[in-house]
């Protein structure tokens, strides 16, 4: 419950729309609690003295007042509404605000699927909490105590029934809220894992068909599916118990009442007119207690949901721009000393160990090794992605550290090893590396990534739509403008890892000729084929996370034994 009320924090100006909401459903109820003694009185009085002015009197006063219970009502419903998805859309922001300043590090709390399930059932649970559950949770409690003590009232022998009726309720539900509340976790947990089964299929609906893997894919989803059917029925099977054992419970109670009513009424000790009084208010009780048993089983389903949006704005950010970080990147010029990094804290292994290593502004370097040697690793540190371990990573002669986040990581280019192109346009591809730049700019850029080409063939040029994800383009050309879009940021430090796997070696020398144009700009080139690192100033060469060797192309084939195996093999094969 801690996590929900600390939520409704986010609730903003649309808290005054809930306070509204709820004085109006209070003037409704109590609207519709004068009703039934109204009603008593044009009973026992008019109709019982044949006062026709009485019943008409009492008539108007009874259509007032529902009315007014409607006109309030329908207010309410405009308040509750606003304020609901208000409430949803404030929460959806910072909980989207929160992971878009997530480090990798935070990210590797969280899949992709779950993070989409908190974003948008997770919050619409709580949104139908407060719109379906603002009603009933002012109008049950109020409708209860104000239905007994009118009620008391009106024939305190009959309202004994209630005494005995209210404790047993109370326990059913007890009962209930505690054997569903974790059943919904568990059910919201199991839709992660149906969003993620989607998600990847969609996401790689090609290998699916390439590998004619349709059926497999097929019966895993029936298969997470089947497992929600079933969480669900299960846990709704239990939530809807409530509802039989209330009635069982209130309809005993009436019976109870009738008969002793009954008696009193033949005994003329009670009349007809409060029996029929006394009969609405057990009705709108046994209302108000069904709508508090079913608002407390939409709040332990809501909690179940407040707690894992919760646990997003929770989460600590483990990467933050120090108070007043320098934002003047002197030079591109790049230091690990002694740098150590391992992934989680609690991981026995480092994935980086002791490197260190020193790369002058202006330099292009490449660096090669085996898989798993972490050379992604090592060029993440430079961008602050993640931070190091034990060691410094020092950028223009400073420790990252000390830097503000946004302008460090605007003073680094990186295309990363696996390419990611957005919706839209080649145009709008490319304004991600500058917003301002000019076509004549995006171009250049194109033609140093040799992209130039294949988009002068097509008729719209930038205007060329990528499909989502950059789906119209081959492995090749999504790395030529993912370079391109790097160019275009004019960065002091452009790291390429592993980017030109996809392009032929022609087109990587073409590529590598524009770049050596690119004076004063520090290149870092991640590479398995050494062709591709070849005439760098520096090679660094990894193994299982340690630094086995620096220096030219020449130094190394002469006395590394990891590049002349690494050399040997390749140039065999080219050869061959």
């Amino acid at each position: 419950m801690g996590d929900f009320r600390r939520l409704l924090s986010y609730l903003g100006r649309y808290r005054i729309d809930m306070i509204l909401g709820a004085v109006l459903v209070f003037l409704e109820t109590g609207a519709e609690l004068v009703i039934p003694v109204l009603m008593s009185d044009l009973i026992d009085v008019g109709v019982a003295a044949h006062d026709m002015d009485y019943i008409l009197h009492k008539g108007v006063q009874m259509a007032f007042c529902a009315l007014f219970s409607l006109l309030t009502g329908l207010l309410y419903a405009r308040f509750a509404a606003r304020a609901a998805y208000g409430w949803g859309a404030r929460l959806r922001d910072a909980e989207y605000q929160k992971v878009q300043a997530f480090a990798f590090s935070n990210l590797d709390h969280f899949s992709s699927a779950s993070l989409i399930t908190r974003l948008t059932s997770d919050i619409t649970l709580l949104q139908n909490a407060v719109n379906g559950g603002l009603r009933p949770l002012v109008r049950g409690p109020v409708m209860l105590i104000l239905g007994i003590v009118l009620a008391f009232v009106m024939n305190p022998e009959l309202s004994v029934v209630f005494l005995v009726a209210s404790p047993l309720l109370g326990a059913i539900l007890l009962v209930i809220v505690r054997k569903i509340a974790p059943m919904y976790r568990r059910l919201q947990e199991v839709m992660d894992r149906l969003n993620n089964t989607v998600q990847e299929n969609v996401t790689a609906i090609r290998a699916v068909k390439a590998f004619v893997r349709g059926e497999y894919e097929e019966e895993k989803f029936g298969s997470v599916n089947r497992e929600l059917a079933e969480t669900g029925s299960k846990t709704f099977h239990f939530a809807v118990m409530n509802q039989p054992a209330f009635q069982f419970v209130m309809y005993t109670a009436v019976v109870l009442i009738m008969w002793f009513g009954g008696n009193m009424v033949l005994n003329s000790t009670l009349q007809v007119g409060d029996l029929t009084g006394f009969l609405s208010y057990v009705f709108q009780i046994m209302n108000s207690l069904m709508m508090i048993s079913n608002v407390f089983l939409l709040l332990s389903r809501s909690l179940a949901g407040a707690k894992r949006v919760a646990e997003v704005l929770d989460e600590n950010i483990v990467l933050t721009s120090p108070k007043n970080g320098c934002t003047d990147i002197k030079d591109g010029s790049v230091e690990f000393r002694n740098v150590s990094f391992k992934y989680r804290a609690d991981a026995e292994a480092f994935a980086l160990s002791h490197v260190s290593v020193t790369i002058q502004a202006g330099q292009t370097v490449g660096i090669l090794g085996g898989t798993g040697s972490a050379k992604s690793t090592l060029v993440q540190l430079i961008p602050r992605l993640y931070d190091a371990t034990t060691g410094e990573v020092l950028v223009g002669g400073r420790n990252v550290r000390e830097y503000d986040l946004a302008s460090l990581r605007d003073a680094v280019g990186i295309v990363l090893q696996k390419n990611v192109l957005f919706s839209g346009t080649v145009r709008e591809n490319l304004a991600w590396g500058n917003p301002n730049a000019t076509d004549e700019q995006m171009w250049q850029a194109l033609k140093t990534a040799a992209a130039d080409e294949f988009l002068m063939q097509g008729k719209r040029g930038l205007d060329t739509d990528l499909g989502q994800g950059g789906v119209n383009l081959s492995g090749g050309q999504k790395q030529r403008v993912c370079i391109a879009r790097a160019l275009l940021k004019n960065p002091k430090i452009l790291i390429f890892d592993d980017s030109t796997s996809a392009v032929d070696m022609a087109t990587e020398k073409t590529i590598r000729d524009s770049l050596s144009d690119l004076h004063g700009m520090t290149k870092i080139i991640i590479a398995q084929r050494i062709s591709s690192v070849i005439d760098t100033d520096l090679i660094l060469v990894l193994d299982d996370g340690k630094l086995h060797d620096a220096g030219t192309h020449d130094e190394l084939l002469a006395r590394d034994p990891i590049y002349q195996e690494i050399y040997a093999s390749q140039m065999r094969k080219e050869a061959d």
